[in-house]
C-alpha cells in the first residue's frame, strides 16, 4: 500500500505544474482563497445538523427532501389588469407564490396624477393608486391560499392597508393573510433610496407594522430585511451579510422598545439576499447568515429558537445580467439559482434574460421560471439535505464570512446601532467604494464578463423587449382615481385621513388608522400625504467617492491620456470641463450615476452631483445655474423616453442648446434613435466602459483622443 501523500508533496507537485505561480485568489471581500482545502482548514468549526441551532445547514431538518423551496417571480406590469393576467399565467405554469413589483410613483407615495411622476407611472412595476387597483391585482387569486410577497418600503402603510382591505372584501379575514412585506427602510436610506419620510418616523412606521401584524396577522411576515439591494449597489458579500444582519438587529431593538415581546414578533421576520456569480461565496453566505442571526438574536434576549431562525427569500442578481450578448444571462441565472438552493433558501426568484434592458417578456419569464422547475424536478439536487455540507472549502468559507461580517456588526453596535451608522453615512461609503473598485476591475479587464469585456460579439443580435405605453397607463390610472373619488363618501374619507394625520402626531398605530382610510376609499397619495403633513418628506444629495476608480488605473497609458485630454479642454476653456449628473424621475437607484461621477471626477472633470428625484425643469435650472458643459442623464426605470426629451426641449427654450445631453443606464437599443432624434449627443448602455465613455465625452467637447493601440486593447 502506498503512503498517503503529504501537503508538502502536493505543494511541490502544484508548483512544478504552474512553475511557482501563486494560485491564491484574493477576493473583493478581502478573503484569500487557497487552491486546496483540507480537514485542517475546518478544525474547530462545527456546522451542526439541519433543523437545529444555529441552523448553519438549513432551517428545516428535511429541507428540500421534504419540500422544495417556493418558486416566485417578482413581477408587476403597468396596470393591475395586466399584472393580474400575468400572475394567472405564471401560477398555471408552476409558480407557487406571488411577488409584486410596484412602479416608482407608488413606491414614493404619489398618485399617478401627481405632476412629479409623469414619466414613472407603470414603467418599472404596477401602478397602485386605490383599493380598486389592489382588488383587481388579486382578482381570482384567493388570498387565504396564496402567499403574497410585496416589495414595498416607502409607501408601506397604504399598500399594506390596501392589501388587508382587499382581503376583507374578498372574504378573507386578516388572520388568514399569508405573505411578506419588505418594510426595510434602513436599506433604502443606504442604497435604494425609495424612501418618503425621515429616518425616525420611518422607524416608527416599522414598529407600528410589527405591532399591528403581531396582533392581527399571525401568518404574515412583517418585514423582509434586505441585503439584495446592497449587493446590487456594489457591496461585497461580506458587506451585504454584515449590514443586513445589523439592520435586522436594529429593527428588533425598535420593536422591543415599542413594547413588543421579542418572541411574539421575531419569528415573523424574514430576510432577502442577492445571489451573484461568486458561486461558492454565495452558498457560504446564506449558511453564515443563519449562524450570525442566531448569535444576534441570542444576544438580544430571544428565548424561542424560532425567533433565532433566519428564513430567507433570494433573487438572482440583476447587476450580473448584461445587455450585450443577453442569452448568456440564461446561464448566469441558472448558476445563481443553483447557489441559492445549495445555500438553503426558502423561496427564489430567477431573473429573466432581458432584465438588463427592460421588464421581462412572457417568453423570457417562462425560461426564468422553468430554470427553477428543471432544478427541482430533473437534477436530483433536492434529494439530499445540504449536499455541500462538510466540504472543506464551503465550511472554511462559511466560517471566514461569519468572522469577517461579525467584525463589521460589532463596529455598528459600538457606534450605537445601524440607524446611527446609516445617518453617519459610512456603510453607504463602504459600498460605493467597493462598487467603484469593481467597475474599474471590469473596465480594465481584470474581472471577466463574458460577452462584454471578453469574447464579445462584433454585432449584437436584436432582441424583443416589453415596452410599456406610459402615457396610456397614466391616463387609465387617472380615470380610475377620479372614479373612486366620485363614488366615495367624501366626508367619511376626509375624517379618516384627518385621524391618520392626528395619529402621526401622536402614538396611535398608523397601520390601523390607514386601514380605516382604505375602507373609506382614500388613495395611496392621500394616505401618504396625511402622514407627510406631520413627518415631512426626506431628501438627500449623492456624495461620489473619490480616488477609487482612478486609483485602480495608476500610470495606465490610456488613463493618463484621458487626464491629459481633460487638461487640454481646461486650457482651452479657461476652466475644468463641467458635468452635471442628473437623476430625474422617482428612480432612486444611484449606482450608475455615482460611478459616472466618481470616474469622471477622478479624471479631473468638475462634477455637479444632482439630488435624486428631480423633474426635468428642476434639472435644467441646475444645469444653467452651474453653467455646465454636459448633462449626464442617468436612467434605470424606463423613464428616459419621457424625461430626457423634455429636458432637452427646456434647455432649448432657455437658449442653452449648447449644453450637451448624454444618456446612460438601462436604455434598450430600440430606443436609441428616438433619443438621438430628440437631441441626445451620446448614449451609454449597461456595461459601458467608463474610460471609453470619457473619451467620447471629450470628443463632444472638442478634444479627440488618439486611438487606443492594439497593444493597449489587449492589455
Amino acid at each position: 500500500m502506498s503512503e498517503k501523500p503529504t501537503l508538502g508533496q502536493w505543494q511541490a507537485a502544484s508548483d512544478k505544474e504552474v512553475k511557482g505561480k501563486d494560485l491564491t485568489w484574493h477576493t473583493p471581500e478581502g478573503i484569500d482563497v487557497k487552491p486546496l482545502y483540507t480537514e485542517e482548514d475546518v478544525d474547530g468549526w462545527e456546522p451542526g445538523l439541519p433543523g437545529f441551532a444555529p441552523f448553519t445547514r438549513g432551517v428545516r431538518a428535511s429541507m428540500y427532501a421534504g419540500r422544495p423551496w417556493t418558486i416566485r417571480q417578482y413581477a408587476g406590469f403597468s396596470t393591475a389588469e395586466e399584472s393580474n393576467a400575468f400572475y394567472h399565467r405564471n401560477l398555471k405554469a408552476g409558480q407557487k407564490g406571488l411577488s409584486v413589483a410596484f412602479d416608482l410613483a407608488t413606491h414614493r407615495g404619489y398618485d399617478s396624477d401627481h405632476p412629479r411622476v409623469t414619466g414613472d407611472v407603470g414603467k418599472a412595476g404596477v401602478a397602485i393608486d386605490t383599493i380598486d387597483d389592489m382588488k383587481i391585482l388579486f382578482d381570482g387569486i384567493p388570498l387565504d391560499k396564496m402567499s403574497v410577497s410585496m416589495t414595498m418600503n416607502g409607501a408601506v402603510i397604504p399598500i399594506l392597508a390596501f392589501f388587508i382591505v382587499a382581503g376583507e372584501e374578498q372574504g378573507v379575514p386578516q388572520e388568514l393573510l399569508d405573505g411578506t412585506i419588505q418594510n426595510d427602510i434602513l436599506k433604502e436610506f443606504m442604497v435604494r433610496n425609495t424612501y418618503i419620510y425621515p429616518p425616525e418616523p420611518s422607524m416608527r412606521i416599522i414598529s407600528d407594522i410589527f405591532g399591528y401584524t403581531s396582533r392581527n396577522m399571525p401568518k404574515f411576515n412583517s418585514i423582509s430585511i434586505s441585503g439584495y439591494h446592497m449587493q446590487e449597489a456594489g457591496a461585497t458579500q461580506v458587506q451585504e451579510l454584515a449590514f443586513t444582519i445589523a439592520d435586522g438587529a436594529e429593527y428588533v431593538k425598535y420593536g422591543v422598545a415599542s413594547g413588543l415581546d421579542i418572541d411574539k414578533f421575531a419569528g415573523r421576520l424574514s430576510f432577502f439576499f442577492a445571489i451573484g456569480m461568486n458561486f461558492f461565496m454565495e452558498i457560504a453566505k446564506l449558511r453564515a447568515a443563519r449562524v450570525l442571526w442566531h448569535r444576534v438574536m441570542t444576544k438580544l434576549g430571544a428565548q424561542d429558537e424560532r425567533s433565532k431562525m433566519l428564513r430567507t427569500h433570494c433573487q438572482t442578481s440583476g447587476v450580473s445580467l448584461t445587455e450585450k450578448d443577453p442569452y448568456n444571462n440564461v446561464m448566469r441565472t441558472t448558476i445563481e439559482a443553483m447557489a441559492a438552493m445549495l445555500g438553503g433558501t426558502q423561496s427564489l426568484h430567477t431573473n429573466a434574460l432581458d432584465e438588463a434592458i427592460a421588464l421581462p417578456t412572457d417568453f423570457s419569464a417562462r425560461i426564468a421560471r422553468n430554470t427553477q422547475l428543471v432544478i427541482q424536478e430533473e437534477t436530483g439536487m433536492c434529494n439530499v439535505v445540504d449536499p455541500l455540507g462538510g466540504s472543506y472549502y464551503i465550511e472554511s468559507l462559511t466560517k471566514e464570512l461569519v468572522d469577517r461580517a461579525w467584525e463589521i456588526i460589532e463596529k455598528v453596535e459600538a457606534e450605537g446601532g445601524m440607524a446611527k451608522a446609516v445617518a453617519a453615512g459610512w456603510p453607504k461609503a463602504m459600498i460605493e467604494e467597493a462598487s467603484a473598485a469593481r467597475a474599474a476591475r471590469i473596465d480594465r479587464r481584470e474581472e471577466v464578463v463574458v460577452g462584454v469585456n471578453k469574447y464579445a460579439k462584433d454585432k449584437e443580435d436584436p432582441i424583443d423587449i416589453l415596452d410599456v405605453d406610459n402615457v396610456a397607463v397614466r391616463a387609465a390610472q387617472i380615470a380610475r382615481i377620479e372614479k373612486v373619488k366620485a363614488g366615495r363618501d367624501e366626508a367619511a374619507c376626509q375624517a379618516a385621513l384627518a385621524a391618520l394625520t392626528e395619529g402621526a402626531g401622536g402614538k396611535e398605530n398608523l397601520l390601523g388608522l390607514a386601514v380605516e382610510c382604505a375602507r373609506k376609499r382614500a388613495t395611496l397619495g392621500e394616505i401618504s400625504s396625511a402622514m407627510e403633513a406631520v413627518f415631512g418628506r426626506y431628501g438627500t444629495k449623492p456624495t461620489p467617492v473619490k480616488g477609487i476608480y482612478g486609483g485602480a488605473y495608476g500610470e495606465d497609458a490610456r488613463w493618463v491620456g484621458l487626464i491629459e485630454g481633460v487638461s487640454a479642454v481646461e486650457r482651452r476653456k479657461g476652466r475644468k470641463p463641467k458635468m452635471f449628473v442628473a437623476k430625474m424621475g422617482q428612480d432612486g437607484h444611484d449606482r450608475g450615476a455615482n460611478l459616472v461621477s466618481s470616474a469622471f471626477g477622478d479624471l479631473g472633470f468638475d462634477i455637479v452631483a444632482g439630488p435624486l428625484f428631480q423633474t426635468p425643469a428642476e434639472a435644467v435650472d441646475v444645469a444653467i445655474a452651474e453653467d455646465v458643459d454636459v448633462v449626464g442623464a442617468s436612467s434605470l426605470a424606463a423613464g428616459h423616453k419621457t424625461l430626457i426629451p423634455e429636458l432637452i426641449n427646456l434647455l432649448r427654450e432657455k437658449g442653452r442648446s449648447d449644453i450637451k445631453v448624454i444618456a446612460g443606464g438601462v436604455i434598450p437599443a430600440q430606443d436609441y434613435q428616438a433619443l438621438y432624434d430628440a437631441g441626445v449627443s451620446a448614449i451609454f448602455g449597461p456595461g459601458t466602459n467608463l474610460a471609453d465613455a470619457a473619451a467620447e465625452v471629450l470628443k463632444l467637447l472638442g478634444h479627440n483622443m488618439p486611438p487606443e493601440s492594439e497593444k493597449e486593447k489587449a492589455a
